[in-house]
């Protein structure tokens, strides 16, 4: 017979009875990241038929100026370091792909060369929107590299484009109580319910 996985909410409920309470921001992290029941990892989060929209998915208009701010920025590194080097465009959550779309078809348009003299360079954890946005930028005329983290660019000089990403970043939270701070965490009551808890003074 199989066992039946543990729900998320179960899941961790399980390690803080092992481990005691955990922080918002590990919290937030097993919410949004967990592989197999994860927001990002599962669900279809933008668009009509999802929980939000983003500028980029309303108008192409969003995109567009992103990538005049990105060809100006280019250039600038180029004249600044009296050289044509290698520089990497890097986008960090990037839903669908449709900002990034945007950005490279007006630099195409801008600068034909760009896709000879940009790494391009996608940071997303989740398996599933990679797949989507690997479909939304394959006739992009652009090479792109998908990577998980941040912390494995290569050295060299970066054009950073995020959007409406820090919102959605697991947080640490801090509370003032009779003069000191301590962080808030999360714990269980007596019902093995999970409640928010305090932690150690920060």
């Amino acid at each position: 017979m199989i066992k039946k996985a543990a729900s998320l909410k179960q899941q961790i409920i399980d390690i803080i009875a092992l481990h005691g309470p955990i922080s918002v921001a590990e919290y937030m992290n097993l919410c949004l990241s967990d592989p197999h029941s994860g927001y990002y990892m599962t669900q279809e989060p933008f668009g009509k038929s999802g929980d939000f929209i983003t500028a980029p998915e309303i108008s192409q208009l969003f995109g567009e100026m992103i990538g005049i701010w990105c060809f100006t920025q280019w250039k600038m590194l180029e004249k600044t370091l009296a050289k044509s080097i290698p520089v990497t465009l890097c986008e960090i959550g990037p839903g669908r792909g449709t900002l990034m779309k945007d950005i490279l078809r007006v630099l195409q348009q801008l600068a034909p060369e760009a896709s000879q003299s940009l790494d391009i360079i996608m940071i997303e954890t989740s398996p599933r929107l990679q797949e989507i946005q690997k479909q939304t930028l394959e006739n992009s005329g652009f090479s792109i590299k998908w990577q998980n983290s941040f912390n494995s660019l290569d050295d060299k000089p970066l054009i950073l484009v995020a959007n409406e990403l820090f919102d959605a970043l697991p947080i640490r939270q801090f509370v003032k109580a009779k003069g000191h701070y301590q962080e808030r965490m999360i714990g269980l009551n007596e019902q093995n319910e999970l409640i928010f808890v305090s932690g150690s003074a920060g």
